[in-house]
C-alpha cells in the first residue's frame, strides 16, 4: 500500500512529530512508517505509536508521498550515495536536518524540497519552526507541509538565507527560556516556596507570558508596560534588568548562535 508520510531516522524529533501527527488526527497510524537502523528504537516505535518500522531507508522511502528527512546532516550524502535511496519527482521531502541547504540535497535527489528548522518543544506539541519551500513545490504542497508542521506547534514561511536567524530565535531559545525559568524557581525557593510550586508559577508564567505575545494583538514594549503599574513591584525588577543590560545580553546569545549556524552551513 501507499503510504501518506514517512521518515528517515526515528529519534526525538520525527518521535514527537509522529506523535503529533496522530494526536491530531492528521494521519493515522496505518497511514504512516518510519525507519531506524536500531531494532530498539523500531520496536519502541512500533511499541509507543503503532506504526511500520523498516531497518533500511531504501526499503521504505519511495512508498510515501512525503518524506521526512529526519537524521544527522553528515549521514545525508551517504544515504543518497552509498545506500542507494531513491525519491521520485512527485515525493515532497521535507528536510529537518540543520544546515544542509536545498540545493545540496538536489543534487542528491529530483524530489520536491522542504527545508525546516524545528525546535524541541514540538516534543509537548508547542514547538516553533520556520520553513523554506524549495522550487518546483506547489501550493498543494505548501499547504501539506503547514498542516503536519501545526501538528506540532506554529510555523512560520521564511526565505532560506532566513533559517540561520530561525536557529537563533527559535531553534535555540528554548534552552534560554530554560535558563531564565531555573532562576525564576531559584528565587522562588529563595522566598520560601517550594520547588515543585516555584516551578509550576514559574513555567506557567512564561506559558501565559508567550500566548498573550501571540494572541493580545500588543507590541511587547505595551506588554512590560501593562505589568509595570507606577509605583508598584514589577517596575522595581525591569530597572534591574535594563541596567544589567538583558534584553542586549539575549541579543549576544542569538548572534552567537547564528553565527554557528553559519559556520556549521559551511562545513
Amino acid at each position: 500500500m501507499a503510504y501518506k508520510i514517512g521518515f528517515i531516522g526515528a529519534g526525538r524529533m520525527a518521535g514527537a512529530m509522529i506523535k503529533g501527527l496522530i494526536a491530531k488526527n492528521v494521519y493515522t497510524k496505518d497511514e504512516i512508517i518510519a525507519c531506524a537502523p536500531s531494532e530498539n528504537t523500531r520496536n519502541k516505535m512500533t511499541q509507543q505509536v503503532g506504526i511500520k518500522m523498516f531497518e533500511k531507508a531504501v526499503d521504505m522511502a519511495d512508498l510515501a508521498d512525503v518524506v521526512v528527512l529526519a537524521i544527522k546532516p553528515k549521514y545525508i550524502a551517504s544515504l543518497f550515495k552509498d545506500e542507494g535511496v531513491k525519491l521520485r519527482e512527485d515525493q515532497l521531502l521535507i528536510s529537518i536536518a540543520a544546515g544542509v541547504k536545498i540545493d545540496t540535497i538536489a543534487s542528491y535527489t529530483p524530489a520536491k524540497i522542504v527545508r525546516v528548522m524545528p525546535n524541541h518543544c514540538c516534543m509537548v506539541l508547542e514547538g516553533g519552526a520556520g520553513y523554506v519551500m524549495g522550487k518546483g513545490c506547489t501550493e498543494e504542497d505548501k499547504t501539506t507541509v503547514e498542516t503536519i508542521m501545526s501538528a506540532i506547534g506554529l510555523a512560520a514561511e521564511v526565505r532560506e538565507c532566513d533559517l540561520d536567524a530561525v536557529t537563533g530565535i527559535c531553534g535555540s531559545s528554548p534552552a534560554f527560556l530554560y535558563m531564565a525559568c531555573h532562576a525564576l524557581i531559584e528565587a522562588g525557593q529563595k522566598y520560601g516556596l517550594t520547588e515543585e510550586q516555584a516551578t509550576v508559577l514559574a513555567a506557567q508564567s512564561m506559558i501565559g507570558a508567550g500566548k498573550m505575545v501571540l494572541e493580545s494583538g500588543m507590541k511587547t514594549d505595551a506588554l512590560v508596560d501593562g505589568v509595570c503599574s507606577p509605583g508598584g513591584t514589577t517596575i522595581e525588577g525591569v530597572k534591574v534588568l535594563r541596567d544589567e543590560k538583558f534584553e542586549e545580553t539575549l541579543i549576544h546569545c542569538v548572534d552567537a548562535t547564528v553565527k554557528r549556524s553559519i559556520e556549521m552551513g559551511k562545513e
